[in-house]
């Protein structure tokens, strides 16, 4: 804000005029001042006193008029012990809010910025992770496009390996071809109970051969189901017809859910991309930096690349068997989609789990001779969960994304009636009006919170119609419009920014 710049320019001036003595730039500038304190913006005076060489009090009174004389904005100011803290008049707020239109781009220069979010494996729902991320997402890319930058967003399907194979193997042993029709369930719901039921069966396995006599490597490496769900990624990758039509068909069931579910989100993507036709350009990468010498090719016919030289590990990038990894998917990705957008910026939206693989990825491109490299972006964020026993999950694990959603519309409901918000509305009025203050809840809650702080939601704090709040915004919106026009009706409608 240039506000800011402008009250510590004038600071620095007024400090070297009074007191005879230079001072760095940084030791001026202003901080928000707390809550509990009136004011706007306050300036440290303790790191200036060696300098000033007097007391905090003094100080601040002097540097206090000095900055009202000279900034008409500064409207009034307090001094507490070494603390001055500036008042802004609300002229300068009302003109500062007048300049910004909903129409006007802001980017002093546009940018072309891919960001890819969501990113969910097609073998179970969306869950209260995922929610973060796409809510993040949406909010990010949003922003971009509204300064006037071209955002593309984009979402990568991660629907293939060896997971994927699991629930594929799950169908076919114990699902007896049923579907998402004859379950009833959304198709991302079935296809996660035979994701949980595989690792069910496969724990058991592994429990029977370790009471046999077996370690649990040797029962891991002796496992019948893991083998086969092994042998399905082999045929996968070999293009196996009958293996490919069951994945698909699997793959078709999972990504109908996870509409489902983006539309109740209000997500949207421009474009889709998926694994399984991006990982092979990886692959085929790798093998070029072979013959250069770039990586190289272990004694276990895996393939790795050494980065010790910039203090990260050695990394495979295809396994013994040839298969790849998730890095090697990552490379050929942001290959192909710099060559056809040609982007100033790629943001990811990722866990901050994953910091160290987008150092990792980095890194190779840099390595592989690709200058863009340094136009990548990890977006991190810390972890959301819900109070204990609040809701349950499907897995044991995770909270799933509808199970949530479901949620915050039967409390946003549930407040509504309470406080009467709903009375004169119709089934379908009163119905839409949950979903909008529901969603508003869910999606402030959510973004008010520092993206990079692990975060605790709780649906029945983020519905409440007065605090900080996503229904006190929308409901403060709906009366001050109400207001306007009820205003403008009357013909008596005068704007005086005096009277704020």
């Amino acid at each position: 804000m240039d506000m800011l710049n402008t009250i510590a320019k004038s600071a620095k001036e007024c400090f070297e005029a009074n007191f005879d003595a230079k001072a760095e730039l940084k030791f001026f500038i202003p901080t928000k001042t707390k809550k509990e304190i009136d004011g706007d913006f306050t300036l440290v005076m303790f790191p200036l006193l060696k300098l000033a060489r007097t007391s905090p009090e003094k100080l601040s009174q002097t540097l206090g008029k000095c900055l009202k004389e000279k900034n008409e904005f500064v409207e009034d100011f307090t001094v507490i012990k070494g603390f001055l803290n500036l008042k802004i008049s609300k002229n300068y707020w009302v003109n500062f809010a007048s300049e910004f239109s909903p129409n006007q781009p802001y980017a002093t220069q546009k940018q072309k910025i891919v960001i890819e979010f969501s990113s969910p494996n097609t073998n179970k729902p969306l869950h209260l992770g995922h929610i973060r991320n796409n809510l993040l997402g949406m909010a990010i890319s949003n922003l971009l496009k509204f300064a006037g930058n071209e955002v593309i967003r984009v979402s990568l399907l991660n629907d293939r390996g060896i997971h994927i194979c699991k629930t594929m193997l799950a169908w076919e042993e114990w699902g007896d071809k049923i579907t998402p029709e004859k379950a009833g369930k959304k198709g991302d719901h079935l296809i996660g109970d035979f994701y949980v039921k595989f690792d069910q069966e496969y724990k058991a396995e592994i429990q029977k051969l370790i009471s046999s006599g077996m370690t649990k490597e040797q029962a891991e490496q002796n496992s019948e189901l893991l083998n086969k769900a092994k042998k399905l990624l082999k045929k996968w990758e070999r293009n196996n017809k009958q293996v490919r039509e069951i994945w698909q068909l699997l793959n078709s069931w999972v990504i109908e859910g996870f509409n489902e579910t983006y539309k109740k989100l209000g997500v949207e993507f421009d474009r889709i991309d998926y694994e399984s036709e991006t990982y092979l350009k990886g692959k085929d990468i790798v093998m070029r930096e072979l013959t250069k010498g770039t990586v190289k090719i272990n004694a276990d016919n895996s393939v790795s690349i050494d980065l010790s030289d910039v203090g990260l590990d050695e990394k495979i990038l295809l396994r013994s068997d040839g298969t790849s990894v998730y890095i090697t998917q990552d490379i050929g990705t942001a290959i192909e989609r710099y060559k056809e957008f040609n982007f100033d910026k790629h943001i990811y939206v990722v866990g901050n789990e994953q910091i160290y693989h987008f150092k990792v990825l980095k890194e190779i491109l840099k390595k592989f001779g690709y200058d863009w490299y340094n136009r990548l972006f990890h977006y991190s964020y810390g972890m959301v969960e819900l109070p204990e026993g609040k809701m349950k999950s499907r897995e044991g694990k995770v909270v799933d994304a509808d199970d949530l959603i479901e949620e915050m519309y039967e409390t946003a409901r549930e407040k509504s009636k309470e406080l009467g918000k709903l009375d004169e509305l119709s089934q379908d009025e009163a119905d839409e009006m949950i979903k909008i203050i529901a969603m508003g809840a869910l999606k402030y809650f959510i973004l008010k919170v520092d993206p990079k702080k692990n975060m605790m939601f709780n649906p029945k704090e983020s519905i409440d119609f007065n605090g900080n709040t996503g229904p006190f915004v929308q409901y403060s919106y709906t009366r001050i419009n109400s207001m306007l026009n009820k205003a403008e009706k009357s013909n008596n409608f005068q704007f005086d920014s005096n009277n704020i």
